[in-house]
């Protein structure tokens, strides 16, 4: 049986309060861990952005945009993993229909 692959997008808001290395070190980390469960198709980095609303107290953030492919169950541990990592603001992970 052939190995179901899904097509995601993951959207990071990383806490600018982090040092440069910091942010770079957390995008190298996820870069890794989605290339390890899937297939890493592109990262954009939009940099630091105005939040649209206050979140903990932080009126900007560092945006990250991963696309990406992998098995359906990858997106629930990736998720598990943004939550407990230091330094995310935000996460949200959808399935692509393209």
């Amino acid at each position: 049986m052939a190995k179901v692959s899904e097509k995601y997008e993951s959207m990071l808001v990383l806490n600018v309060k982090q040092s440069e290395e910091e942010i770079k070190a957390l995008i190298e980390k996820f870069k890794e861990l989605i290339s390890q469960n899937g297939t890493l198709e592109s990262v954009d980095e939009w940099g630091k952005r105005r939040l649209a609303y206050e979140i903990n107290d932080e009126v900007e953030g560092y945006y990250v945009l991963f696309n990406f492919t992998s098995a359906p169950e990858f997106p629930a541990e990736l998720d598990r993993i943004y939550t407990i990592t230091d330094g995310i603001l935000r996460s949200l992970i959808v399935k692509r229909e393209d």
